[in-house]
């Protein structure tokens, strides 16, 4: 069936989608890149450290053939040390090559997807034993694109082999009056000519490959519509959860400014919309704070709790306003509401027989 327009992929990968896709070695990679910078640094070492390999190979065996006749290969003891030292001179003539290919191999893959290490795609899974799926991937499109891309390889340096096989092929005859030497230098040269053509037709191919790989990756991470928004979900949260977590918030909040009303010395009335609590200590206040506040529910509860607990309510609309608007809860009041609000405390004060000099100062 054919995909729902809200399911098609088409929207660009996200961040995180590309941080997990790479955590799981899912990168644009191509293989040509490093294939074609191994060539490049093999052609290299040999243009440049070729006459030095061949004279540390023929004075290797120059000492093999001269001490031929001394070497007696009579116990296993004897054999080894020649076997040894065979090995030796040989990692010695070959450690340089290998380090070189080792290097430009590391530095192809490194300058396309820079250092990863991921174990996922060589974690043993029982899926990959499925011979199903071994065939899918066989025939995957991905794989058949292989096909195409290895048969213009195979094109490409036969074609170029050809033809400069045929350019030095009048100069066969005359290398059979050259020393050895000379022939190993002119099939050398021709070796080489047709390893730095090749070179370069690989060049513009792992460009080519990897503008194509890179495309087909950036394909392969797009989402679906649906998948942004999971993902969104995901990131900052639920809104639902959110709202839950909020309202749960708001809830303790409250609970603890009611418990807040009985310690309050007066609540502003607007007389029935608006209350604001305050709290004034003398000793250890500046200015009175507001301990409590709410508008219509709220209020009415912050209402009921001070007559519970003997709290005076005290009606002054435009105070009651400015209070709730312009104050939060635990904070003390504004300098400009000093007058207004000392007046309503003086009040209180009288009213429970306890006004002293600090509280009119206040």
């Amino acid at each position: 069936m054919p995909e729902k327009p809200d399911q098609e992929r088409t929207e660009p990968a996200s961040p995180k989608k590309r941080s997990d896709a790479r955590k799981k070695g899912q990168v644009a990679m191509s293989r040509e890149v490093p294939s074609v910078l191994i060539l490049m640094a093999s052609l290299g070492f040999f243009f440049f450290g070729g006459g030095w390999m061949l004279r540390s190979l023929m004075q290797f065996m120059h000492n093999i053939f001269t001490n031929l006749n001394g070497m007696l290969l009579t116990d296993i003891l004897t054999a080894r040390d020649l076997l040894a030292l065979s090995m030796k001179s040989g990692l010695f003539i070959m450690l340089p090559f290998m380090l070189a290919v080792l290097v430009a191999g590391v530095f192809g893959n490194v300058m396309q997807i820079g250092l990863l290490f991921s174990t996922e795609t060589i974690t043993p899974k029982l899926t990959k034993l499925n011979p199903i799926n071994g065939f899918r991937r066989l025939v995957s499109a991905k794989t058949l694109a292989e096909l195409p891309k290895s048969m213009l390889k195979l094109v490409t340096v036969g074609s170029i082999a050809y033809v400069l096989v045929m350019k030095n092929l009048p100069r066969m005859p005359d290398l059979m009056q050259m020393s050895v030497a000379d022939i190993l230098q002119a099939f050398g040269w021709i070796a080489f000519q047709i390893g730095f053509f090749v070179c370069l037709a690989l060049i513009f191919l792992a460009a080519a490959d990897y503008i194509f790989q890179r495309w087909q990756h950036e394909k392969e991470l797009r989402m679906t519509k649906q998948e942004v928004k999971d993902e969104q979900k995901q990131l900052m949260g639920d809104p639902q959860i959110k709202a839950r977590i909020k309202s749960a918030q708001r809830e303790m909040a409250r609970r603890r400014m009611m418990a807040a009303v009985p310690e309050a010395d007066v609540v502003i009335t607007n007389p029935t919309r608006l209350a604001v609590a305050l709290k004034f200590d003398a000793d250890e206040m500046d200015a009175p704070m507001v301990v409590a506040k709410g508008a219509g529910e709220i209020a009415r509860k912050i209402r009921e709790i001070a007559r519970e607990n003997d709290v005076p309510l005290v009606e002054e609309k435009p105070l009651a306003r400015a209070l709730y608007k312009t104050v939060e809860i635990d904070q003390f009041i504004p300098v400009e509401l000093y007058r207004a609000v000392a007046e309503v405390l003086a009040y209180v004060y009288r009213l429970k027989g306890k006004l002293s000099s600090s509280t009119t100062q206040a």
